[in-house]
């Protein structure tokens, strides 16, 4: 049964489910064929699962709770899908000793940029999943994990797949996905691995000189675009509080920006949404020129999903389905920056983590000043999605060039002011 899920937007996921399937089948066999000691941070996941009585059964209904009919029943192997919380731990083991690759199956070549996410893929979408996956200690559980897997992807050993291979990133599947890498990407074709010191290193790769030079850099009447992205959603008259888990995800701002102090100057204003590609730049850079005012970190979710997705769509599981409801739960980081046009004045950055380990690093300080275009930070490996927030006395116009869907540029024009 072949499933195309259209909305795996952004490449992080293989739009045939068939290559999703074909993808865990393998890591499924691996680890039953060589099953490993777990690490300590896994230990400690399956301890935090069996000590505490709800987390015990949310993990265990999650997986009761999936459809037993077709396509969730079976992988191509005729196998069952991951059904028990000790394969999960066992998959979790194994994907932090790797570094993504593209995964060849029989159907295609494609990216399984989300390993963690595909193994969850279907216990996402159910109650018991939502309950577990909004839950602090499952979270910092999470986030333990992550830690492992970013010294691993980090250090020298992840550079193993970047390669020429049919799987590596310098490929022929890689290289269709992204053309004219070594002439847009600071790297040398002629050094092992391009001359990247790790998978992160090659993951927040920069752009040569010139690639993406900043529009209008003297006009503080146009912003531009703060990442290279597509278009997700434009929204206004933004209510502090509203239903963003039920469906059309209303943006609820005072969830988004953390319930901070600053948030009530943003009530009543506009919200500009884009999220990142797999395979594109994953920095992010100021929309305007201004001053640094205030930097919020906020912890948060990895793999909640918006309740208005669950079955039985065939694909409730992806992430990019619920960017408008991540916006309000996940790992995130805030930016909030005074423009120096007055018409502007205060607005905000959020860089929004989405599954995996997104990592939202910020490289600017509060009081630095900031010129359009100057880097803000970067998102270390996984999938991500950025707001831009408007204050209500903002009179902001955006680019018809660019709807709901299109792709931006980093540095484009996406809006004037007044």
């Amino acid at each position: 049964m072949s499933i195309i899920v259209r909305h795996r937007v952004g490449g992080w996921l293989p739009r045939d489910h068939r290559v999703l399937q074909s993808w865990l089948a393998k890591k499924i066999a691996q680890v039953k064929a060589d099953p490993q000691p777990f690490q300590p941070v896994i230990q400690d996941f399956q301890d935090l699962i069996e000590t505490n009585a709800e987390i015990y059964m949310d993990f265990h209904q999650m997986f009761d709770q999936v459809p037993t009919k077709p396509p969730y029943d079976q992988d191509p192997t005729g196998k069952p899908q991951v059904r028990d919380y000790m394969t999960m731990l066992a998959l979790f083991n194994k994907i932090i000793t790797e570094a993504p690759d593209f995964e060849e199956s029989d159907y295609e070549v494609g990216l399984v940029g989300f390993p963690i996410n595909a193994i969850l893929d279907w216990p996402m979408g159910t109650p018991a999943g939502l309950t577990a996956f909004v839950n602090d200690q499952v979270n910092a559980q999470f986030k333990k994990m992550f830690d492992v897997w970013t010294a691993f992807l980090t250090s020298s050993d992840s550079r193993y797949v970047l390669t020429t291979d049919t799987t590596g990133w310098f490929g022929p599947a890689a290289s269709a996905a992204m053309p004219n890498f070594t002439e847009t990407y600071v790297c040398d074709p002629t050094a092992q691995y391009y001359g990247f010191t790790s998978w992160d290193n090659f993951f927040t790769r920069i752009f040569r000189p010139g690639v993406r030079p900043i529009m209008f850099p003297d006009d503080d009447h146009v912003v531009i675009s703060a990442c290279e992205s597509t278009v997700y959603n434009i929204a206004s008259d933004i209510k502090a509080l509203d239903t963003f888990w039920l469906k059309g995800e209303p943006y609820s701002l005072n969830h988004m920006l953390s319930n901070d102090p600053l948030a009530p100057q943003f009530v009543g204003g506009t919200v500009y949404q884009a999220f990142l590609s797999a395979t594109k730049y994953h920095r992010w850079h100021s929309p305007v020129s201004g001053i640094v005012v205030k930097i919020v970190l906020v912890p948060g979710t990895y793999y909640a999903e918006s309740p208005a997705m669950g079955f039985p769509d065939p694909d409730p599981a992806a992430p990019d389905l619920s960017q408008g409801f991540i916006t309000a739960v996940a790992a995130r980081s805030l930016i909030f920056i005074q423009a120096d046009n007055p018409s502007i004045g205060l607005m905000c950055f959020i860089a929004v983590g989405m599954a995996e380990v997104s990592t939202c690093e910020v490289t600017v300080q509060e009081s630095q000043v900031l010129k359009k275009g100057d880097e803000l930070g970067m998102f270390h490996f996984g999938g991500s999605t950025h707001c831009l927030i408007f204050r209500p006395g903002t009179s902001i116009t955006f680019n018809p060039e660019y709807p709901i869907g299109a792709d931006v540029l980093l540095h484009d024009p996406i809006a004037t002011v007044g």
